[in-house]
């Protein structure tokens, strides 16, 4: 099954970040009075701000690439999953290195987590540094460093968390 980048998606995904971007940058330019003694703290506004724009940017860079792209965001055969849709894509998963497939939520965004028994290699294949740490974060948090979610995919999420787990079980037989 070939899923491909639903444009529509990434479009409004880019705005989200855009909008993000700009209330950061509205942080720094004109900061907000806020009675609260931490949200009000000067510094707290500026950090917020800061960090608003840089992980906002990273992720506006990341949809503006993958509207560039021709790619397909994922691939279910009988290898396994090739993942292209985030900015932490590993390429191929291969269905005798899945232990596990299951479901988290997080900010009510629903994501699928790939359990693989070899994490080390997978975090290994990024190829650069900044992915590696993140990689190695989530591994931290979530005890798996995959992830996968149908934000920018043509397919809804339960059709996806239904295809996965289904051929995951197909492999197993």
């Amino acid at each position: 099954m070939e899923i491909g980048l639903s444009k529509n998606k990434i479009i409004k995904q880019l705005f989200v970040s855009i909008c993000f971007i700009v209330i950061g940058i509205w942080l720094l330019i004109k900061p907000p009075v806020i009675s609260n003694p931490y949200f009000g703290n000067p510094t707290v506004i500026f950090c917020g701000g800061i960090a608003s724009i840089i992980l906002f940017s990273i992720f506006a860079i990341m949809y503006i690439q993958k509207l560039r792209s021709s790619a397909l965001g994922l691939i279910i055969d009988k290898q396994g999953i090739t993942d292209n849709s985030s900015a932490l894509s590993v390429g191929l998963i291969a269905w005798s290195d899945i232990e596990n497939i299951s479901v988290m939520e997080m900010y009510r965004q629903k994501l699928i987590m790939i359990e693989v028994n070899n994490p080390e290699e997978y975090i290994a294949r990024q190829p650069n540094s900044m992915k590696r740490k993140m990689m190695e974060m989530n591994y931290k948090t979530y005890h798996t460093p995959i992830s996968i979610t149908s934000n920018i995919l043509q397919i809804k999420f339960d059709e996806l968390l239904h295809k996965l787990t289904s051929d995951l079980e197909k492999s197993r037989a």
